[in-house]
């Protein structure tokens, strides 16, 4: 399946959850909120939640700075 991932298009298997993406990007760690076509997907959900073929998909981390 094709879903826009950070303003890129990238492919994963069918049926993949976001937390079988994140795995796969080996960024599960680091990942502090999740969007799904602009819709937060909370992070209990993430093990469950199997985006769709185009879906847009923004995955966040915070970083402190001064």
């Amino acid at each position: 399946m094709k879903v826009h991932l950070n303003g890129e298009t990238r492919e994963f298997d069918e049926g993949s959850t976001l937390k079988d993406i994140m795995q796969k990007l080996m960024i599960e760690e680091k990942v502090m909120a999740c969007a799904v076509n602009m819709n937060i997907v909370k992070k209990e959900a993430w093990d469950s939640y199997r985006p769709a073929e185009d879906d847009t998909i923004e995955m966040l981390h915070f970083v402190g700075g001064g």
